[in-house]
């Protein structure tokens, strides 16, 4: 049974100058959180995923990640900066303190925010929007527990980080 914990977010938003799209997850899961880098369930398709939107190899070392972001104008964070949560469970989630994203949007080119699933979108909207003024969009999560996206499925979903910000 997973311990019920109130954490706040361990590490820091990946993103630099040049970074004019950001992917907001919710908050990370327990592997992640102990890997201290995005998406570090090996079950997670977004390793996967966002190499085969941009036509490259599935990188491996967290330098390897970090280079395949920023190569390509990304930026991660979270919806969430502390909460309280069982284990990695999105539905488990209370107690939210959003995250700020000003010192993303004043140090970097972010016109554009995606949430990788319906949490990260919905705190977003209702915590940040009124903030930032950037509405974001919903994609569909990469995560293990979505069980009914196939890759190709999630690909086709997600191509539109591809396309280029205005």
């Amino acid at each position: 049974m997973s311990e019920t914990s109130h954490i706040i977010h361990p590490f820091p938003p990946l993103f630099d100058e040049n970074s004019d799209t950001l992917i907001l997850g919710s908050f990370p899961s327990v592997k992640s959180r102990e890997a201290m880098f995005f998406y570090g369930h090996p079950q997670n398709r977004f390793w996967k995923l966002i190499p085969l939107l941009y036509g490259e190899e599935i990188p491996i070392t967290i330098e390897e990640k970090t280079s395949l972001v920023l190569r390509h104008h990304l930026a991660l964070w979270d919806s969430i900066h502390s909460c309280t949560i069982t284990g990695s469970s999105d539905s488990s989630v209370k107690d939210v303190v959003p995250n700020d994203f000003s010192p993303i949007l004043q140090n970097s080119r972010v016109s554009r925010v995606f949430c990788n699933g319906a949490l990260s979108y919905n705190l977003y909207m209702k915590y940040s929007f009124p903030t930032t003024g950037i509405a974001a969009q919903k994609l569909p999560s990469t995560s293990p527990a979505n069980a009914a996206f196939s890759l190709s499925r999630l690909a086709e979903a997600w191509k539109v980080i591809t396309e280029k910000a205005p």
